[in-house]
């Protein structure tokens, strides 16, 4: 039965036929349902709700038109504002600054990244982004996202790695042209490694410094950098090294050790291109979980630091979380009968063991982790990692040593010194000596017995280790060797310089800066007296006979591996003195870097001979420290920004990755 309409003139009566092959479908109930309701109201009450639908919509297409009105015209506007990476979901607000100026929110940090709440500028070179603002205007952004980074300040809620929260303020990359507007803040959902169309991440970064444009200097060291990605990325694209001559990739742990120990020289110089197809590797191929035997040492100072290095400029907590998941399969070198660590360990099953050479651990890497790891239970707050590392310098400091120097070997059984072994500031002992005074400052200087062991250490090789040439005076460091000198040093000893010179820049004594001064003179002698103007891996100095050459060379010793221990503390020098030379040698050495060993295509390589400029013999292998390490203390070395991660607020591992100083 048809339903009354009171309201219509009557109907004729008629019976409807339908023919189909197919049965009619029985009609909506829910559309049935609502035309029932609709049909039930009255003529008024229909009246009204057609009135409000239409007000309503009329209202939503107005405030939809001032929106839009609100959104940036063209693109150009977009790119001075932010930087989008559409492939990672990163959201840098940009900011620039005149050069030295500082500004209440540049010297904001993220109190998530430094619990310290030490007070940090930011530091972006001008020609910073450029790489990626080319993109960006290839990059749709979403009215959501324009809405957020278009303030100046960005007031972050920050999920850390931990599951904890904290609300923290800052504000992102520099290198646009927005001007610093205290008064306006807007609040940002951040989830680290947030998946496309999620919460958006906005890392903060914790640069030092002005606005100063790059020197010259600074912009060939970019271009040898860039040459020597480019190799690496053609050839050897997640591997640990590239073999630029045969073309070809390396492996030593299968770490990607290239790109992790690159990853703070890229955000240095401004690499923002590269740095960013790095971190998506990180993101999605740096497996962790892995079935090899990885060096303590080797795989600390190189990915560990560097992860951590790269979570501190960028405030990315993908980088944290890494360096939490590698510390935590490291641990069980420490599970030794002593508290002396084993040097390897499988990162899969987590069986440790001593080298394959033999049963004991070497003195350096032993010492040479603590920063690493006292930083990642900084950040995590989780005090396993210090203290595992801390059990290693206490039970170091307790066994005897000679004038504060200390044999190379110590077994991780017995807990003791190899008798005999060899005293050295080279191989196997440099860094130990490093890390007491880089400790102590990390700290905050709060740990005087690291301080004393240094300067202890120091006294001892004042007496037991300097000596003179014969010919012309130049200090060096030698070694004893079963207890009797040998006039032999590493290029590695070249560290000494810088060390003693920050040492000195902390208030120890005046004596400290004038050995670095003489010991940086013959470093840079090592080099200078060489044909290519590159140093030998190790020299011998003339003590005897002043008619003859200070330095000699013997045929073993003529490779050069790219080190970086010259440039590092040519680098200090210039930084605390102002004194130019260092620059000047520092240029040399990296013009010889450029004549004898860089490959056409992409990349440098260690060569076999510094003495002959005809046929430097090419050994096809480029250290990633090249990358993470020479070009980065290069950079840093002509730099006219004193600012530029300041000695005051940063402490460089042994790999040249800054950690922050700590308050106490």
């Amino acid at each position: 039965m048809y339903p009354v309409y009171y309201d219509s003139a009557p109907r004729r009566d008629f019976i409807s036929v339908m023919v189909s092959k197919e049965p009619p479908e029985p009609p909506s109930k829910r559309r049935q349902s609502c035309r029932r309701m609709w049909n039930r109201l009255s003529r008024l009450q229909r009246t009204i709700i057609c009135a409000i639908l239409v007000v309503g919509a009329m209202s939503g297409l107005y405030i939809a038109n001032g929106l839009m009105n609100e959104l940036p015209d063209d693109k150009d506007t977009l790119s001075q504002r932010h930087q989008v990476f559409p492939n990672d979901n990163v959201v840098h607000v940009m900011d620039q600054r005149h050069p030295g100026k500082d500004t209440e929110a540049n010297q904001r940090r993220d109190s998530n990244n430094d619990k310290d709440g030490e007070d940090q500028k930011l530091h972006f070179e001008q020609e910073r982004g450029k790489g990626i603002m080319e993109r960006e205007e290839k990059t749709k952004v979403k009215p959501k996202i324009a809405d957020a980074v278009m303030q100046p300040e960005v007031k972050v809620q920050k999920e850390n790695v931990m599951g904890n929260q904290e609300e923290d303020e800052g504000i992102g990359a520099a290198g646009g042209n927005l001007e610093v507007n205290e008064e306006k803040k807007t609040k940002v959902q951040i989830k680290d490694g947030a998946d496309a169309g999620g919460d958006v991440q906005v890392p903060v970064p914790n640069m030092e410094g002005g606005m100063a444009a790059q020197t010259a200097q600074q912009k060939a060291v970019v271009e040898a950098f860039k040459h020597a990605w480019k190799g690496y990325k053609q050839y050897a694209w997640g591997h640990d090294e590239l073999k630029p001559i045969s073309k070809a990739a390396s492996d030593w742990f299968g770490l990607g050790l290239t790109i992790v120990d690159s990853l703070d020289t890229m955000w240095i110089m401004g690499l923002m291109e590269e740095f960013e197809e790095a971190r998506r590797w990180v993101e999605k191929d740096l497996v962790l979980k892995k079935n090899v035997d990885v060096n303590l040492f080797e795989t600390t100072i190189r990915v560990l630091g560097g992860l951590l290095s790269a979570f501190h400029l960028s405030n990315d907590g993908l980088f944290l979380e890494k360096a939490r998941e590698l510390g935590d399969r490291l641990m069980p070198c420490f599970n030794s009968p002593s508290k002396i660590p084993y040097s390897d360990v499988n990162l899969d099953t987590g069986k440790a063991h001593p080298p394959r050479w033999g049963p004991d651990s070497t003195t350096s890497e032993v010492t040479s982790i603590q920063l690493e790891f006292r930083e990642l239970s900084h950040q995590t707050g989780n005090d396993k990692y210090k203290k595992a590392v801390d059990e290693v310098m206490d039970h170091i400091q307790s066994l005897p040593k000679e004038n504060g120097l200390i044999p190379i070997f110590v077994n991780a059984r017995s807990g003791q010194f190899r008798a005999g072994a060899t005293i050295t500031v080279g191989a196997r002992g440099d860094s130990y000596y490093e890390y007491l005074l880089k400790q102590w400052l990390q700290t905050g200087k709060s740990e005087d017995k690291l301080r004393d062991e240094y300067v202890a250490a120091i006294e001892g090789m004042q007496k037991n280790l300097v000596r003179s040439t014969a010919a012309n005076g130049l200090k060096f460091i030698g070694e004893l060797v079963r207890g009797s000198f040998s006039p032999k040093m590493d290029h590695l000893v070249c560290f000494l310089p810088g060390t003693l010179a920050i040492g000195h820049h902390n208030g120890l004594d005046p004596s400290h800066l004038e050995l670095a001064k003489e010991l940086a003179k013959t470093c840079y002698q090592m080099y200078a007296d060489m044909p290519t103007g590159l140093s030998p891996e190790i020299a011998y100095f003339n003590i005897q006979n002043p008619g003859k050459p200070d330095i000699e060379v013997k045929n073993a010793d003529t490779h050069n591996l790219l080190r970086p221990e010259t440039v590092e503390s040519l680098f200090y020098l210039y930084r605390l003195t102002g004194d130019q030379q260092y620059r000047d040698w520092g240029w040399k050495i990296f013009q010889a870097f450029e004549k004898y060993t860089k490959v056409p295509g992409g990349g440098y390589s260690s060569i076999g001979s510094v003495k002959d400029t005809k046929n430097p013999r090419f050994r096809d292998k480029m250290e990633s420290f090249f990358l993470g390490e020479t070009l980065k203390y290069l950079f840093l070395l002509f730099s006219d920004d004193p600012n530029l991660l300041s000695l005051d607020k940063y402490v460089f591992n042994t790999e040249a990755h800054p950690l922050p100083i700590w308050r106490p």
